[in-house]
């Protein structure tokens, strides 16, 4: 009977997942090196001057991307515990994934192009962005006050 016991308990400790603290270590050592990467070009954009600051401020912004995508794959594959999964079950993760950024990439993308295209054939386009804004009234005579000697009457719109 004391086997059975000892069995069981040997049993339920295999079950258990291990704690993998070099993995997460290793994995904190990656994110952070990552981090401190990306903070050292951020400061470094806005120390130096460019001759063509758009074109660097694009590439940066796609690096940045990069580096965050890097970042999300670590965090996901240890934290997640996806790295030890099998083939399969990462591709049904993963997929749906991509296909979510995929979506709200194209939606951006049309958003943009439709505010563009209004933008270039609306004809009173031109005519709303140009137009005056009405002229102001003159200090103290501000929307909602009374004249001196002006009383108001119940009912009247004003």
């Amino acid at each position: 009977m004391e086997n059975a016991h000892v069995a069981e308990h040997q049993h339920a400790h295999d079950e258990q997942h291990t704690f993998d603290r070099k993995a997460i270590w290793k994995t904190f050592r990656i994110l952070l090196y990552i981090t401190v990467f990306e903070l050292i070009l951020a400061i470094g954009y806005y120390s130096v001057e460019f001759s063509n600051p758009h074109l660097v401020k694009h590439l940066l912004n796609g690096v940045f991307i990069v580096l965050t995508l890097a970042k999300a794959f670590f965090i996901i594959a240890e934290f997640m515990h996806l790295r030890h999964e099998i083939r399969n079950m990462i591709l049904t993760i993963s997929i749906p994934a991509l296909l979510f950024i995929w979506f709200i990439t194209a939606f951006l993308w049309d958003g943009n192009s439709y505010k563009n295209l209004r933008n270039t054939y609306d004809r009173h386009y031109i005519e709303r962005s140009t137009e005056k804004a009405a002229p102001q009234p003159a200090h103290g005579e501000e929307h909602g006050e009374q004249k001196h000697g002006e009383t108001q009457e119940p009912g009247k719109i004003h």
